[in-house]
């Protein structure tokens, strides 16, 4: 299968949208497939390779993730310093244009009216994360009615 045929594939399983976030209450969550996808950016590969792993509050190892650990632990492992917590690499990551918007590329999302979930940008409109407790990680469509109007800035940190 090329490239061009694994993301339809990716995109048609993930039309499926996975609710939820880092600090959103579970009763907001939607179980989704947990999807296969190979990513060319380093970072975006390495959190891939992560799809399946459980949510763990405050977790950055393969053991376990919260949105903020993943998206540190696949930087980290891409060989990028990126800061720990979603608050701070909001404020440490250059802006993107929606439009502009690269794999690797990190979706910050507004949930209960503070900046409380981060995501790594896949491309498609497609975004690796961990979603909230008892979820694992997955990917979610930005089209999703619950994502794309708590989407608040995206960013970059190379």
């Amino acid at each position: 299968m090329n490239m061009h045929q694994n993301w339809t594939v990716l995109c048609l399983l993930a039309l499926i949208p996975q609710i939820g976030g880092c600090a959103t209450p579970a009763k907001h969550s939607k179980s989704s497939p947990v999807i296969s996808h190979e990513a060319d950016h380093p970072a975006a590969a390495i959190a891939t390779k992560m799809l399946g792993k459980p949510y763990r509050y405050g977790g950055a190892s393969p053991r376990g993730f919260d949105c903020s650990g993943l998206v540190y632990y696949a930087y980290h492992k891409a060989g990028y310093k990126v800061p720990r917590t979603s608050q701070q690499q909001y404020r440490n990551s250059l802006p993107v244009k929606q439009a502009q918007m690269r794999e690797g590329d990190l979706l910050f999302f507004r949930i209960e009216g503070k900046v409380s979930h981060v995501g790594v940008y896949l491309g498609n409109n497609m975004f690796i994360h961990a979603p909230s407790s008892s979820k694992r990680v997955t990917i979610a469509s930005l089209d999703s009615p619950y994502w794309k109007p708590r989407l608040t800035k995206t960013g970059r940190f190379f």
